[in-house]
């Protein structure tokens, strides 16, 4: 396989860098990077968005991959005219395999990439630097260097870009929920948080994932437990003091995942 596929308006550019493993396997076997330039948006931010096109049998990682996956990570800092980013994920699926779950995507991810611009109506000179984990028999970290100049110049909307953002996660309203309790106890080395989501029944089999706004706690996989009317999901939050701590209900985000559907939720009350 090519190590990239480069769109002739964007002649993005990137390498790839890996731990050498044996029988001389070339990391660029598993996956194609490259960079849909995209349209400049009535707001004046700019909506891009990075493709990693899987080799058969090879998946990579959700932004919360579970705990056998490998979270991705962005550098956006050698960028200029880039006040901001949001990414914009597609609902991924869930993968079990030896008791262990995964959440993440086969064959092909678009991530709608939603850039502010410092000067609203330049040109934005993207570069990151992005850490993401493959896997298939073997699950090797990789380091993808993307480089693209993108105009400010009007475009028509891409539409693997559309079809990537229509098929994020549907907010909490539209999801039908109703409310969402958490409860907060002490554990010896951080919190038990557990949430009692009132809603419909998503799908048959419910996954529910447990997020916060400060990466560095440790967040376990969610137990759930479905009821009439409502989800129960139960976490352990491990800071790295691994002790107690003050946990602020609005920066949690709860997303359920079912059959290729999800509902994320920001925040939650007090129980």
């Amino acid at each position: 396989m090519k190590k990239a596929m480069i769109p002739a308006l964007l002649a993005a550019l990137f390498t790839l860098t890996a731990p050498a493993s044996a029988g001389g396997f070339d990391p660029s076997d598993a996956a194609e990077f490259s960079v849909l330039p995209g349209w400049r948006t009535e707001s004046g931010t700019h909506m891009a968005a990075i493709v990693v096109d899987l080799a058969p049998g090879w998946k990579t990682y959700w932004r919360s991959p579970g705990e056998a996956g490998i979270p991705p990570s962005f550098d956006w800092d050698r960028s200029s005219n880039l006040e901001a980013v949001a990414l914009h994920w597609p609902v991924p699926e869930v993968f079990s395999l030896n008791g262990l779950r995964t959440i993440g995507y086969v064959n092909r991810l678009i991530l709608p990439i939603e850039l502010s611009p410092s000067k609203p109506g330049a040109p934005i000179a993207l570069r990151t630097r992005m850490e993401l984990g493959l896997c298939n028999e073997i699950c090797i970290p990789m380091q993808v260097t993307l480089k693209a100049d993108l105009s400010a110049d009007p475009a028509a909307k891409d539409r693997g870009i559309m079809a990537a953002l229509a098929s994020g996660p549907r907010t909490a309203r539209d999801g039908g929920v109703r409310d969402v309790r958490c409860d907060v106890a002490p554990i010896s080395d951080g919190l038990r948080l557990t949430t009692r989501i009132d809603m419909p029944r998503l799908g048959r089999d419910e996954v529910a994932v447990v997020e916060l706004k400060d990466r560095s706690i440790w967040v376990s996989e969610a137990m759930t437990e479905r009821g009439n009317s409502s989800l129960v999901a139960e976490a352990d939050l491990v800071p790295v003091s691994a002790a107690p701590f003050m946990l602020d209900r609005s920066e949690v985000t709860i997303t359920i995942l079912s059959g290729g559907e999800a509902v994320e939720i920001r925040g939650c009350n007090a129980g």
